[in-house]
């Protein structure tokens, strides 16, 4: 049986987005549902699936998977082939670190940088709590990229489950316009030019509907055109 992934909409939901683009690169089968976030049946359609009532949400069969981390933990166990967590135990362990701290943290960037797949690239002026998120996270991609990088463009050499947590950050620091160092910014390149990300992104575009606490210039609504 194919596995099922239910996810939110794809301009806004960064949480979907980290299951997927994971399974998508890895090459991992599966179906999407897409709910809208402000939809009326949300919580009826997902509480089904998720006890949180919250996307993204995993199905397997008979197993029920929710929350981001704990699908890439179920997805790395399922398909060991996919090589989502590094083979090697030292920089396995700080791969988990790094996604856990993501997980958990960076509210401030949350908060003040929607993810928003259809704004046009503009620069916003950042608070000193979301600067100071900006240079964590640029501390934790340098270190990944010079301790642990085995001959590929992402964090531990070949994308896995550390840059699909991370990768609704690339498309907030590369829709805020925020500035960053050249290392990021090659790093957000590689992200960038994956096909699953056009994908997702070509998909998002296409989307009808708008949610308002996430557009960061309401009542205006700046969008790309598909």
């Amino acid at each position: 049986m194919a596995l099922t992934l239910l996810i939110g909409n794809k301009n806004y939901s960064s949480w979907s987005f980290r299951p997927w683009i994971a399974m998508k690169v890895a090459g991992i089968p599966f179906t999407e549902e897409v709910i809208s976030l402000d939809a009326e049946d949300f919580k009826a359609r997902v509480t089904r699936i998720s006890g949180s009532g919250k996307v993204p949400a995993l199905v397997d069969g008979d197993v029920r998977v929710w929350e981001s981390l704990a699908i890439l933990d179920y997805l790395a166990e399922t398909f060991p082939q996919a090589g989502l967590w590094p083979a090697e135990r030292a920089a396995r362990a700080h791969a988990r670190a790094i996604a856990a701290e993501m997980h958990a943290g960076f509210t401030a960037l949350r908060r003040e940088c929607a993810m928003n797949m259809w704004r046009p690239v503009m620069a916003r002026e950042l608070t000193p709590q979301v600067a100071d998120d900006v240079r964590r996270i640029e501390s934790i991609w340098t270190d990944c990229r010079t301790r642990f990088d085995a001959g590929g463009p992402f964090l531990f050499g070949g994308f896995g489950a550390a840059d699909a947590m991370y990768a609704p950050v690339v498309s907030r620091f590369h829709t805020y316009a925020v500035k960053v160092g050249a290392a990021t910014r090659a790093y957000m390149e590689a992200v960038m030019g994956l096909p699953a990300w056009q994908e997702w992104r070509a998909a998002a575009l296409k989307e009808p509907w708008v949610l308002a606490k996430d557009e960061a210039d309401w009542p205006v609504v700046h969008r790309i055109e598909a």
